[in-house]
């Protein structure tokens, strides 16, 4: 059996599988905020909550909305910015006292959808993660290209592309540089894009619900979910045109707004180098579990993790 832990910005999830993939049980807690300590405390309580339900210990793999340096061995590139710099995947080896495996929480989401979700039957995959943040991962022919620099997929952080005047420089982004595709196209940027719009606080869900509701009093909301679609279709352009993907799947909170797959698609299209657009936008098959599923299968041989 295997254990899939995804450290979110706002949540941390565990699932168990067993070989056939079915789930065998399910925690989620909330993410300790800035506390690395409590972070590491925190995922090593689910394991053991889990293998004691089930009475049996597990294989774990981990994904983490960053990922491991080659050079230093340490966690970089993280929006759960206390994870910097940390050795994350050793010092929960020594508290789970046992190997894990580790690496982005959208290439497990891409790898999930590729296998047996959205992508399957698909050569090549993009997964997008659209929420606290902006990830990515490739699948290439069942494999997740990871890269030499281990940030095959980041095109979160790439700046914005063919940019409106008013979008420039844009946001400053946690990674120090201004206007990244994630400032603009995450949940979090959709929040402070109708802030800016209007003065007025709102999460992402409650933006997408006052636009869908219509009307003159929910223009604002309109509006902003507009120019989100646009940003993204421009965003996820540049990716086709470089990877040339059979299908992008979303994840994420904003994969649960439905009218991104026919608008996006539609706003596209000047953008893609190309006269005619192939690529499929679809929504997750496994919805919230798919990243949490890829960790799970991090470790596809039990065998090898035991050193049977």
């Amino acid at each position: 059996m295997r254990i899939g832990v995804d450290v979110g910005g706002t949540k941390i999830e565990a699932i168990a599988l067993d070989a056939a993939s079915r789930e065998l049980a399910r925690r989620r807690i909330d993410t300790p905020k800035g506390d690395y300590a409590g972070t590491v405390g925190a995922i090593t309580a689910l394991v053991l909550e889990i293998e004691r339900e089930l009475g049996r210990k597990c294989s774990v793999g981990l994904g983490i909305p960053g990922t491991i340096s080659p050079d230093t061995g340490l966690i970089k590139n993280a929006n759960s910015t206390w994870l910097i710099g940390r050795p994350f995947d050793k010092d929960l080896a020594e508290a789970l006292e046992r190997p894990v495996r580790l690496t982005n929480d959208a290439n497990c989401f891409a790898l999930s959808e590729a296998a047996d979700g959205a992508g399957a039957g698909a050569r090549t995959v993009f997964g997008v993660i659209l929420g606290t943040g902006c990830g990515g991962g490739i699948v290439i022919d069942g494999k997740v290209l990871t890269g030499v620099n281990a940030i095959g997929g980041e095109w979160g952080h790439n700046p914005l592309p063919w940019p409106r005047d008013d979008e420039r420089p844009g946001p400053i982004c946690y990674c120090g540089n201004k206007g990244c595709i994630e400032t603009f196209v995450s949940g979090t940027g959709l929040e402070r894009d109708y802030l800016a719009a209007t003065g007025r606080e709102a999460t992402a869900e409650r933006i997408v619900a006052l636009a869908e509701a219509g009307g003159a009093t929910e223009a604002e909301a309109e509006a902003a979910l507009e120019r989100y679609e646009e940003r993204l279709a421009r965003a996820l352009a540049s990716v086709i045109n470089i990877v040339d993907p059979e299908v992008i799947v979303l994840g994420g909170g904003m994969s649960n707004v439905d009218r991104l797959y026919g608008n996006v698609p539609e706003l596209w299209a000047p953008f893609v180098f190309s006269d005619e657009v192939e690529t499929r936008l679809k929504p997750p098959v496994h919805r919230d579990s798919s990243g949490v599923r890829g960790a799970a299968w991090l470790w596809p041989d039990e065998s090898k993790y035991w050193g049977d």
